[in-house]
């Protein structure tokens, strides 16, 4: 597996708060991804303070809008896996999905970062678990980042 140089940036995630919506589809394997995640959340700083599951990945979508609604997560962290079958509807999943959590992401200017692998087979998915730990790490970076650019109280930018 091919792996791309993503630069050295840490960023600490002291006092942040993030959720987490895991599809039950695949289940050892985002099993798997959420171990990775929450004990990188936790080298991070961050805390975990929602933890929520959907069947698949076409119902994470809604459970976001859900939690980004009550307003109580700094960013969220959604993990998944689709393996691609002999029909049309990997592509089905995988687009629409990936879709419904870019809106979300947008609609409420909260961070996501997105953890639904799309792979050929379950060895790719196993090869990939370590996903869940970038996922930890784009969560905290992104929420600073949001955090920064945010207008103070007044309205003026930074």
């Amino acid at each position: 597996m091919q792996h791309a140089d993503r630069g050295t940036q840490e960023v600490r995630g002291d006092g942040l708060r993030i959720g987490l919506v895991r599809c039950r589809f695949n289940d050892a394997l985002t099993s798997a991804l959420q171990q990775a995640c929450e004990t990188e959340l936790t080298r991070l700083g961050a805390r975990v303070v929602a933890r929520e599951e959907v069947p698949g990945a076409l119902e994470a979508p809604l459970a976001l809008q859900a939690l980004a609604r009550q307003g109580q997560v700094d960013a969220l962290v959604v993990l998944g896996c689709v393996i691609r079958g002999e029909t049309y509807h990997f592509e089905l999943v995988a687009n629409e999905s990936g879709a419904g959590v870019t809106r979300v992401g947008l609609d409420h200017h909260l961070p996501i970062a997105n953890v639904i692998l799309t792979v050929e087979n379950e060895a790719q998915a196993w090869a990939r678990v370590e996903k869940g730990r970038e996922a930890a790490q784009v969560a905290v970076e992104m929420a600073r980042l949001v955090e920064r650019l945010a207008p103070h109280q007044n309205g003026e930018s930074l």
